[in-house]
């Protein structure tokens, strides 16, 4: 009997659910008769609170933990907000209800995929890992206010920041081990000025001595920021705290040529949230123009995140299609959405990768 697996999904806001079907049916015609992918479709977003004043029902989070994966299109509505003036953020509530403290984000640029850098035969492939659970983030939506000053705590904790590296020297081995990387591992703080910053790099260290196989050295953030644009082939693995990692993944989705070809995870100790880097283009939803790249690609993400956990090899070996299929289709140029240049509708784009597969 072929293995089955519980998928839930959140189709998200804007164009969420637009980008969510076609990857669905990409994922559906890969498994074939291989394995079964079982979707839970769970109600949360900036919609579902404006109808109903919660973001992300109770039993949506304990459905999501009880899954075996997590597909989470684009979230939010600018529209929305809480009573405090922030806005609808379930995506985030999510990585901190389960624990989700490493954030995936990997940029790569292969031959014939646009990109506003002059490579001069270079190819980019490298992930960026930034903590998801704590950093700048840890006060959000309970930071200090008041008429005169307005404040937000940082925290960086061992325990988190050994998990967090020790998963970042793991995928560095096991990319080095499929010959996608050389087994470099790079912190990325601020350690010359903030104390918070200065421990979390003597945490790295101490887990980097325990890799001596691997090679791990350290950047301040504003000049790996200079070195993403000068150099970027140069690296193999990043990690990096909460916001660093939110700034620097968006200058690595531009690398790409766009948010719209950002694939991301969000990986804990026992779930895994797959999403696209972009938001929800409220401006767009409804128009059939939005890329599904970035979602398919998270898709991809997913499968092969679920096939290594699982031994499956089919998953593994699927994943790298989806990916390979997406690549191909943007290689190739003739079926682009607007946002890269083109003219192509989401259906299109979607068919493309089908054919591709």
């Amino acid at each position: 009997m072929a293995a089955a697996y519980k998928i839930a999904v959140f189709e998200g806001d804007g164009i969420g659910p637009e980008i969510m079907a076609p990857t669905m049916r990409c994922l559906t015609h890969l498994a074939g008769d291989k394995y079964t992918l079982d979707y839970e479709v769970l109600p949360a977003g900036a919609g579902h609170y404006e109808q109903t004043g919660n973001a992300l029902p109770d039993t949506s989070i304990d459905a999501a933990r009880a899954s075996d994966a997590i597909l989470l299109s684009a979230m939010g509505l600018p529209r929305v907000r809480y009573p405090d003036g922030t806005e609808i953020t379930p995506q985030i509530d999510i990585r901190l209800k389960l624990d989700l403290f490493a954030g995936v984000r990997p940029v790569r640029v292969t031959e014939g995929q646009p990109t506003p850098l002059k490579l001069d035969g270079h190819e980019i492939d490298f992930v960026l890992i930034r903590e998801s659970t704590e950093g700048l983030f840890h006060t959000q939506g309970c930071g200090e206010v008041t008429q005169d000053y307005a404040r937000e705590t940082l925290q960086i904790t061992r325990k988190t920041s050994e998990d967090l590296f020790r998963f970042t020297f793991a995928l560095a081995e096991q990319r080095k081990a499929a010959g996608r990387g050389t087994g470099r591992v790079t912190c990325v703080d601020k350690a010359n000025v903030f104390r918070a910053f200065a421990f979390f790099r003597e945490v790295f260290d101490e887990v980097a001595a325990g890799h001596t196989d691997m090679t791990s050295d350290h950047a301040y953030v504003d000049a790996m920021a200079l070195w993403m644009v000068e150099k970027p082939w140069a690296f193999d693995v990043m990690v990096t705290e909460n916001m660093f990692g939110d700034i620097l993944s968006d200058l690595g989705a531009g690398l790409m040529g766009g948010l719209g070809l950002a694939p991301s995870a969000d990986i804990g100790h026992d779930n895994a949230v797959f999403q696209p880097c972009h938001g929800s283009a409220p401006d767009i939803a409804g128009k059939g123009v939005a890329n599904p790249f970035a979602m398919m690609l998270s898709g991809a993400m997913m499968l092969d995140w679920l096939g290594l956990r699982t031994s499956n090899a089919d998953m593994v070996s699927d994943g790298a299609r989806l990916d390979g299929a997406v690549r191909k289709v943007i290689a190739k140029g003739d079926v682009m959405t607007r946002d890269l240049g083109g003219s192509a509708g989401t259906d299109a784009a979607a068919e493309a990768v089908l054919s591709a597969l």
